[in-house]
Parts: structure tokens; sequence; C-alpha cells
């Protein structure tokens, strides 16, 4: 839950910017509707885009262990949402992570908060996958990193093309996940159902 104090400086220069946009539009921002409208699409926003305060390495070393572990390590089916930096429409959908420690892993859920973290920006899918897969790799050092993201965007959906089906799937990957049989090896594996 997010409190007042989760805020960021510039809220209500924000809420000010949202009441002339309402005005823009051809609306009435006094009206009873609207009258708290622009505060909230304020606060929204900075939570939206929270992951600019937020430093995706330390996360990852707040949870650091060492671990004679040297296989696949994969989180999949992470839910994000995430601001399309062209229109500032949502895309949204699943991240697959994978890496091969070498010598240290990490909580698993700190792999999940790097991608709250990258996700909570204005974004490209292109850029957000590629940021993922460095952060893992410039913090853990692993052999490899693999990620597959896939997502809906509602910029398709809702306006230009208005394709309502079409999913977009972007993957960067380094280390062993340059060899095709690994990669293939977590493709088949996040896949399945298994739980």
């Amino acid at each position: 839950m997010t409190t007042d104090q989760d805020y960021r400086e510039g809220l209500d220069e924000l809420a000010a910017h949202y009441k002339d946009i309402i005005t823009l539009l051809g609306e009435d921002p006094e009206r009873e509707g609207l009258q708290k409208t622009p505060m909230r699409v304020a606060k929204a926003m900075q939570v939206l885009t929270r992951g600019y305060s937020m430093d995706a390495h330390k996360v990852l070393t707040d949870a650091l262990f060492k671990e004679d572990y040297s296989h696949m390590v994969i989180v999949k089916d992470i839910d994000f949402f995430s601001l399309c930096e062209h229109h500032m429409i949502p895309f949204y959908g699943k991240v697959h992570v994978a890496y091969i420690p070498n010598g240290y892993i990490t909580g698993l859920s700190k792999i999940a908060r790097v991608v709250d973290i990258f996700s909570h920006r204005l974004q490209v899918q292109e850029r957000m996958t590629l940021q993922i897969r460095q952060c893992i790799d410039e913090t853990l050092h692993p052999l490899g990193v693999m990620v597959v993201v896939e997502a809906r965007h509602m910029c398709m959906q809702m306006r230009g093309v208005e394709k309502q089906n079409s999913i977009t799937t972007t993957s960067e990957f380094s280390g062993a996940f340059s060899q095709a049989k690994t990669r293939q090896e977590f493709m088949n594996l996040i896949s399945h159902q298994t739980i």
C-alpha cells in the first residue's frame, strides 16, 4: 500500500499539469467527478514510474549468497506492467529469467524485483529486456543470463493498428546462453507448466 510519504517531490506540480491537460482535452476539471482526478493521476504516475528512484544492482547484492551451484536457475512467469515511452500507454506480460551461477546466487524474489524496477519506468520492451539481462550480468557475474519478455501493447490494441491479439517477444542472452543447446533447454523449460 502506498502512503503519502512514498510519493516523490513534484507531486503537486504534476497534478497541476494534469488539471491543464483535462482542460485542453475539452473537459471541466472543476466538475464533481474530475475534481480529484489530477492528484489521483499524479500519484498513479509516480507509482508507475517508481523504478527511477530504485537501484536494481543493490536489490541483487542485498541478497547475495556464496553457493557452489552451477546449473540453470530459472524464475519464469514474472508478471509485469510498464508504460510505453512513445504513447505512455501500458504494455504488460510476463518475463522469464535464467542465469547460471558462478559461485554466487541471489534471492529468487530479487530477480522479480529487478523486473519491477525496470518495468516501472517509461520503457520500450527491447530496452527493458536488455536492462534486466545487463543488471544480472553486471551484478552476479554469472556464467550466462537469458531473459525472454512476452508482452501485449495497449498502444497497438487501443490506437493505431488496433490489433487485439498480437504478442511481442524479445530476448537477450549472454555467456553460456550463446550456445543454441543451452538456449533451447531454457525455452523448453519455460514452455512447460510444472506446477
